[in-house]
């Protein structure tokens, strides 16, 4: 069993068809990663793998093959897309926090609500394959070989400048740029072209996957994957460059190969902090940030500090292995010089997403299990308020009928 990953992204960056060639070169099947793919795309998709060769080294290529498609898909219809299909629960959950932090970075660089981000590039059906794909491979690690924590190095962006959706823009991109906002990178080695390294979808899975940043740490390898980008950065023959890659290594962490695997889980924790200078306005911002930064729940509580000075509360709750990036997010969005911690015992119901229709409208619907039991049934909102507002009816009755139809999965005792 493998409990550690380490992606190695120093030298090339990466993207999402570099991750996916790492994850097959490392192991995982590349069915895996195809049927999640075909699960979620609206559209056909195939992806298709060969050996390569960038500089001196042999890598995996990872080739996402798709029909041109015109659609530039929002982040609630990409949210839609995902909720609908037939994926894992844990799939599911990363892709969505992958493009969940691409919509917050998007929205940040361009001043607009994350729901409506149009993703262009990364919302096209070969990013959707990518994301999906490296979260199922990542999935299937974790479910398979016991990974529990990734670390990931500092992440090469490249220099000059790129074209894109928005223009022409410099290297690394806005969007790219605020994604890696608190962790290390670099423009790369001298040796490498000016050029884009690192590309937004490449960032927004790394600082999702991410558990730790740095490099390899202690461990025992016993698998290496190495993904191939679609450059050569290697020069006439392969020689006078580097090897355009990125890696991943799997092994057991030393103290687990000394202790023959013995773990011990750390409970997950509530971070909180006191708040009465800050404009109230941006406290939905600060709330998207950090849910994409893996907290698994925030929110304000007013309240009435000394001098009688009205407050807010921010409480998160998060795992312990990202407590360090909510912090580090708290701290950067908003005006609090210090958080209180406190571990928490938690009891989590099993869920899964489905979906409902109404009027010809695909609603997503969470559902929660108790020992097996299903005991809960809850439309997701924000797909209600597009359906109503597609359907022109009161928000108040699509969700009264979502419900309705919802009721339907859980069991009726006598």
């Amino acid at each position: 069993m493998s409990g550690t990953a380490w992606v190695d992204a120093s030298l090339s960056g990466a993207s999402g068809d570099m991750l996916l060639g790492a994850l097959v070169g490392a192991g995982v099947p590349v069915e895996v990663l195809a049927g999640a793919v075909t699960a979620a795309s609206p559209e056909p998709v195939a992806l298709r793998t060969e050996t390569v060769r960038r500089g001196e080294l042999a890598a995996t290529r990872c080739h996402v093959e798709v029909a041109d498609s015109v659609h530039h898909r929002t982040w609630r219809d990409v949210r839609s897309l995902l909720g609908e299909a037939a994926l894992p629960g844990p799939v599911r959950e990363l892709a969505l926090r992958v493009f969940e932090r691409l919509a917050v970075a998007e929205a940040t660089v361009h001043g607009v609500d994350p729901a409506d981000v149009a993703f262009h590039e990364v919302g096209a059906l070969d990013a959707i394959a990518d994301v999906v794909g490296v979260s199922a491979g990542f999935a299937w690690l974790r479910e398979q070989r016991g990974v529990t924590r990734v670390v990931v190095s500092r992440v090469a962006v490249g220099s000059g400048t790129v074209r894109s959706a928005h223009g022409v823009l410099p290297v690394p991109p806005p969007a790219v740029a605020e994604l890696l906002r608190g962790v290390p990178s670099w423009a790369g080695p001298e040796t490498a072209p000016a050029a884009e390294l690192c590309t937004p979808t490449g960032a927004a899975l790394l600082t999702t996957l991410a558990d730790v940043w740095g490099p390899q740490p202690p461990m025992t390898t016993d698998a290496i994957g190495v993904g191939a980008g679609g450059r050569d950065h290697g020069g006439p023959g392969g020689h006078g460059g580097h090897s355009n890659v990125v890696r991943l290594l799997l092994g057991a962490p030393e103290e687990e190969a000394a202790t023959g695997g013995a773990r011990v889980d750390r409970p997950p924790l509530l971070v909180e902090t006191n708040v009465d200078d800050m404009d109230p306005r941006l406290w939905p911002r600060v709330i998207a940030a950090l849910l994409a930064e893996g907290a698994s729940d925030a929110w304000l509580t007013p309240i009435l500090m000394k001098k009688g000075r009205p407050a807010h509360t921010l409480s998160v709750l998060v795992a312990a292995d990202r407590a360090a990036r909510v912090r580090a997010a708290i701290f950067r969005h908003t005006t609090t010089i210090g958080v209180r911690e406190v571990p928490l015992g938690k009891h989590a119901l099993e869920r899964e997403m489905v979906s409902v229709e109404v009027d010809g409208q695909r609603i997503a619907v969470k559902l929660a299990r108790h020992d097996g039991v299903l005991v809960n049934a809850q439309p997701e909102f924000d797909d209600v308020v597009r359906a109503a507002e597609a359907l022109g009816r009161p928000v108040s009755e699509v969700l009264a009928d979502a419900a309705a139809a919802s009721r339907t999965f859980i069991p009726h005792h006598p």
